[in-house]
């Protein structure tokens, strides 16, 4: 499993809010949803990370 790193991430109130409705309507943590929309974002773009061979 990746290493997670925490940091401060600052938005708008009323976005976040909707984040928020979002991640319950899914069941998920809102830090679930936003990683989760972070990742499809990249997945879009065809830049996900690459998986670590051990």
């Amino acid at each position: 499993m990746a290493k997670k790193k925490a940091f401060a991430l600052r938005m708008n109130e009323d976005m976040m809010k909707s984040i928020e409705k979002w991640a319950a309507d899914e069941f998920r943590s809102t830090n679930g949803q936003i990683e989760w929309m972070l990742m499809q974002s990249l997945k879009e773009a065809k830049r996900e990370p690459k998986e670590k061979e051990d």
